[in-house]
């Protein structure tokens, strides 16, 4: 097993918890799309596979692992009075004021990391800007050397334009990145990448679901220096 010189992070599901960060964010931007007629947020949330009451996602909603833009195509259609350039918008700007729930404290974490001499990115199909604002959130924007969205420029997942470009960025074989994600299309774009490819289970995702395209899977992102440490001594 060769030596891991980087790695790559999606964000919603991996560096943050998906249904603690997003699920009320949902439920209040359906309630909001609405304006008070239950039939129209009811059918709002089947679109998108969300459970309202409980303030959780269907593991299959296809918004999990999409960008705004496939969001705003299932939406779309049950608010014609709302041009698709102005939902989308508003779906962009509300997402970038949200506080987003750590999956594992992310400061001493990637500190740890980079005092590995481990070089760190995050490709996420959420726009960059707003990946940009969560990670300010938390502290810790300057860890990374490499921040995409879906809206780079380099494609969304699981295309791998957005791994190719960390690794064009950094210098880095491919085969010495691990991608880290919570969902196929983050450990399909890892494959497709030629990078190793970890699974972690702070999405919806189950390990059952994951571990055909998974090297290992992790509970979360807060085992991942133990695993550089058992890679390391078995290498």
């Amino acid at each position: 097993m060769g030596t891991i010189r980087g790695v790559i992070f999606d964000k919603d599901g991996t560096l943050y918890d998906f249904e603690a960060t997003w699920g009320r964010w949902t439920a209040e931007l359906i309630a909001g799309l609405a304006q008070g007629d239950g039939e129209l947020a009811l059918r709002l949330a089947d679109a998108v596979g969300f459970d309202l009451g409980g303030h959780r996602f269907d593991p299959e909603s296809p918004v999990i692992a999409g960008t705004p833009d496939a969001a705003a195509d299932l939406l779309g259609p049950h608010l014609p009075h709302l041009p698709r350039p102005a939902l989308i918008a508003r779906m962009n700007a509300s997402a970038a004021g949200i506080l987003p729930v750590e999956a594992a404290p992310l400061a001493p974490l990637l500190d740890g990391l980079r005092g590995r001499g481990l070089r760190l990115g995050v490709a996420t199909n959420d726009a960059e800007s707003a990946a940009r604002a969560h990670l300010a959130v938390s502290g810790v924007a300057a860890a990374f050397d490499f921040i995409a969205g879906y809206d780079s420029g380099f494609g969304a997942k699981p295309a791998p334009g957005m791994l190719e470009a960390f690794v064009r960025a950094t210098g880095l074989a491919a085969a010495s990145v691990a991608m880290v994600g919570d969902s196929r299309h983050d450990l399909e774009a890892g494959r497709a990448a030629g990078m190793v490819t970890l699974a972690v289970l702070t999405g919806p995702a189950t390990a059952e679901d994951l571990a055909p395209l998974a090297d290992a899977i992790l509970p979360d992102i807060g085992h991942l220096p133990g695993w550089l440490d058992a890679r390391t001594a078995t290498a």
